[in-house]
């Protein structure tokens, strides 16, 4: 495995977490809902999901999922209905409106592991992600690939998707002052709630 293949990989990977999806919405509300801590802890758990994947694809795992259609059709179900489920909490949130400052304490860091399962499930119960990486990683792979050469493959993934989505979660933490705005966060959890249910009734139709 050379440098160049790797960074090949590596930019490949990042053109794909920086299109707008379940996992970009999910570290937005988080970043805007509890700031920068639960935001990276969503990030966190959104790069785990990720090594899980990338790791049992390098094992051929993956690859079985994505050709077994009840397993892959099982995962499917249970990825869109969590998305459907997260966008009908943050609907009911816009609706209700009358949203509270944030305190700092011990409810940041429950919002902090909260955020780190919301980004570990969204990317674990979505087996597109289990796609991509079956078709992606074969093509990276040397054809003498020893097993370091898929671990750093594996390790790869992670590492892109964390940095990317930890620079979202610090810009939208900055603009925070104004994103709580009661009005301009009504407005935001409609999006992101409606995007979320919309993600979630696609990845079920698809």
């Amino acid at each position: 495995m050379t440098v160049t293949q790797l960074l090949a990989f590596g930019g490949v990977l990042l053109l794909a977490v920086m299109a707008p999806g379940p996992d970009f919405v999910i570290v937005t509300r988080n970043a805007v809902l509890s700031g920068r801590r639960a935001g990276m802890a969503c990030a966190a758990g959104i790069a785990a999901g990720g090594f899980a994947w990338a790791f049992v694809t390098a094992l051929g795992i993956a690859g079985l999922l994505a050709a077994s259609a009840v397993a892959f059709t099982v995962v499917k179900i249970a990825g869109a209905g969590y998305l459907v489920l997260l966008g009908v909490r943050v609907l009911l949130a816009a609706r209700r409106g009358g949203y509270e400052t944030p305190e700092a304490g011990s409810g940041r860091m429950t919002g902090a592991h909260e955020a780190f399962r919301q980004g570990l499930l969204s990317n674990l119960l979505n087996p597109k992600v289990a796609v991509f990486f079956t078709a992606l990683l074969p093509q990276f792979v040397p054809t003498t690939a020893s097993p370091v050469d898929h671990l750093l493959l594996a390790a790869t993934a992670p590492m892109v998707s964390l940095l990317w989505f930890v620079v979202l979660s610090n810009v939208v933490s900055a603009l925070r002052r104004f994103l709580t705005k009661d009005r301009v966060r009504r407005t935001l959890d409609a999006v992101m709630g409606t995007l979320l249910v919309a993600l979630g009734l696609r990845l079920a139709a698809q």
